[in-house]
């Protein structure tokens, strides 16, 4: 026998399930960022492990090389990115702060006699008050020791997940297709097979052109002659990996570095125009040529995600959102009852609403004669 609900009282369940389960992922925070993280980091790597294995490499040890030629190149990228932030602190120190300082006065007095708003910082830029912008500058040494154990615990964590993943990967697909186990058990794997190739193209793409656009974006700077233009080419690309969002921070700290270092508005205006036709070409061109449909996410719902996603868990969310709704979509195909969901997430179909437009209208019933005869005898 099936129980059917009313459609308010299943309305009512839906919205108390989203709230249970937001409510969920805001607790477990600290769980489920550095699972789902390790998630798609072993996604992508579970290609590389199985060319291992098809090779009579044990599968525990296919997963500890994966991991660690992952680690080894995720260092190496940070220790490149450490010399570049080292070099551009090491300038802030020769003169630079000097300028800002400078900058910063000229701007407070402009906008005091333009608008007349003081913007607090008559003396400078001081460090203080950033301190104070940032956080409490009160905080006790014990909290600080235990926010540091916190990124540590996370930092281990996230292997040793990757880890379990990559053995235990066989396990939890037949845990899904017992969940489903009104499905045909080669469709369950298919679709997973499916879900996880959507993952790591998206990864692959959007790693790619992070690095095609820090190539465009460093030459671009060294051709305007904005000094540390490695350094800001490297960060907004891979600012991109947010959408929407990480393009505009990305162009902001070289317009202000030029706006403050150049004596002319030509440079940080020219860093404004280059880095819009940089990503319009990016949206228009780049992104779709590499990635191509494998997220295939509307606008609407993407925008929404990123809101949700930064709600909840920050620029963290932002960044993992977009491959999750792209699962999600997937899952709500698997079902009859949820793939109206999985539209929902989609592309627009505008040839399903052209062919209903061009279907002509039905005619009318011609009137039977004994009708018309016995209207025109009353």
């Amino acid at each position: 026998m099936e129980l059917r609900l009313p459609p308010y009282l299943r309305t009512l369940a839906i919205m108390l399930l989203i709230i249970i389960i937001v409510f969920f992922m805001i607790v477990a925070k600290e769980l489920l960022v550095p699972l789902l993280v390790s998630g798609y980091i072993a996604m992508l790597l579970t290609s590389t492990c199985n060319r291992m294995e098809r090779y009579k490499i044990p599968r525990s040890l296919a997963a500890f090389i994966c991991l660690l030629i992952f680690v080894a190149a995720l260092g190496g990228i940070f220790f490149f990115i450490y010399l570049q932030v080292r070099g551009f602190c090491h300038d802030l120190g020769d003169g630079l702060t000097t300028k800002v300082n400078q900058f910063v006065i000229e701007a407070n007095k402009w906008s005091k006699d333009t608008f007349g708003t003081d913007l607090g910082m008559p003396n400078g830029f001081e460090m203080e008050k950033a301190v104070e912008m940032v956080g409490n500058e009160n905080t006790k040494p014990t909290q600080m020791i235990l926010d540091t154990i916190n990124t540590l615990s996370d930092i281990i964590l996230l292997p040793v997940f990757i880890f379990f993943l990559l053995i235990y990967r066989d396990h939890l697909a037949v845990f899904v297709t017992r969940v489903f186990r009104k499905q045909d058990n080669d469709f369950l794997l298919r679709k997973l097979t499916s879900i996880r190739k959507i993952v790591h193209a998206y990864i692959m793409g959007a790693g790619k052109v992070m690095c095609i656009l820090a190539v465009v974006n460093t030459a671009v700077l060294f051709a305007l002659g904005i000094e540390h233009a490695i350094f800001f080419g490297v960060l907004a690309g891979m600012l991109n990996i947010i959408p929407y969002v990480g393009p505009a921070l990305g162009a902001i700290l070289p317009f202000t570095f030029a706006l403050i270092t150049k004596d002319s508005l030509f440079y940080p205006v020219a860093v404004v125009v280059a880095f819009t036709i940089i990503q319009l070409l990016e949206g228009s061109f780049l992104t779709p040529k590499i990635t191509g449909s494998n997220v295939n996410l509307n606008a609407l719902v993407t925008f929404i995600g990123l809101l949700i996603g930064g709600a909840i868990w920050g620029i963290v969310g932002m960044i993992l959102i977009i491959p999750t709704i792209a699962i999600m979509k997937k899952l709500f195909e698997l079902s009859p009852a949820t793939q109206p969901y999985a539209y929902l997430f989609g592309e627009e179909d505008s040839d399903w609403l052209r062919t209903r437009l061009r279907r002509k209208p039905p005619t009318p019933a011609p009137v039977p004669p004994a009708a018309t005869d016995t209207a025109e005898h009353l």
